[in-house]
């Protein structure tokens, strides 16, 4: 499996990142411990999680999806073999892009992540409101030269944003956003393609997108009213329940039955044979959920297959 460069740096990942926000919510550390275990069989080098993470889930305050990870960086002892992006701004206790904040919660991330290092530590919102680009990039100069992070990204950004922010990167010598973490999928395509998508060319920003599977709706797992009721998940994807939505399972279904695999593994192999996408997130509850990752990374899709997605999900 060949690695993939993020952005500018010299960061190797694979071509699927493994979304973390799973850790401390729907499933617990034992089975978590065993979903990491099992990454590097997978051919998934690349973790993502953030500070926030799960603080939505009654009696969580934020912080357990890392300090699940840092309990297994530490019994694994794999910390260089795995690249670790983690986010701030969201947490409540934690919130703001201001200096104070994010060092702040730098610090707080590593001791929970038991690292003296974040790969990639990203905005995880354009809080604009509480800090200028000039205050948030400062932060992260410093964290850098202290040789706490690696490189940065920017999380939900507009395309406006991130040029503003390359902008004043190159004006006051800070660092410069790298990557960038957008929602992306066959269902929510628009967004991307048409704000984001020429500024990650001229930039040559790395994507890291999340909401990969929509929720789980591209598994196939979503086809009828009933199916919604039989998960936490469900009325998130209420809405992709449509003509479009049954539109696009139909032509992953065909397209999966043509390779012998799921229809999860061929709407992330299509995501990640976009030439701008570096790495989807996607995550896993069980062992045999991971093993369909896995082989997203395997499969390799033909023009014919990837026009039938095409068209399929057109908008």
């Amino acid at each position: 499996m060949a690695l993939r460069t993020l952005g500018t740096s010299t960061l190797q990942v694979s071509p699927l990142a493994f979304g973390g926000n799973v850790f401390g919510w729907t499933v617990d550390e034992n089975t978590s411990f065993s979903l990491l275990d099992a990454l590097a069989d997978t051919g998934i080098n690349f973790i993502d999680t953030a500070d926030v993470y799960s603080a939505w889930v009654p009696g969580n305050s934020g912080g357990e999806s890392e300090t699940i990870v840092g309990k297994w960086l530490k019994r694994s002892g794999k910390r260089e073999q795995v690249v670790i992006a983690t986010k701030v701004g969201l947490l409540a206790a934690r919130a703001g892009l201001t200096k104070d904040n994010i060092l702040k919660a730098a610090d707080d991330s590593l001791r929970r992540l038991q690292t003296d290092y974040i790969d990639l530590y990203f905005s995880h919102r354009d809080l604009a409101d509480t800090a200028p680009l000039e205050e948030t990039l400062g932060a992260y100069q410093a964290l850098i030269d202290a040789g706490k992070v690696r490189i940065i990204g920017a999380s939900n950004y507009s395309g406006a944003r991130l040029r503003e922010a390359a902008d004043i990167s190159r004006r006051d010598g800070l660092p410069a956003y790298q990557v960038i973490q957008p929602e992306y999928n066959l269902i929510d395509r628009a967004g991307y393609e048409h704000d984001l998508e020429p500024v990650v060319r001229d930039l040559k920003l790395g994507v890291v997108n999340y909401y990969a599977l929509a929720s789980g709706f591209l598994s196939g797992k979503y086809r009828s009213e009933a199916d919604l009721k039989k998960s936490v998940r469900g009325d998130r994807v209420a809405g992709y329940l449509d003509a479009r939505g049954l539109r696009i399972l139909a032509a992953l279904d065909a397209v999966s039955a043509k390779h012998g695999t799921q229809p999860a593994a061929i709407a992330l192999a299509w995501q990640i044979a976009r030439p701008t996408i570096t790495a989807p997130i996607a995550s896993a509850t069980s062992l045999a959920q991971l093993e369909s990752l896995g082989e997203a990374i395997r499969v390799q899709l033909d023009q014919d297959d990837i026009r039938v997605i095409d068209e399929a999900s057109a908008t």
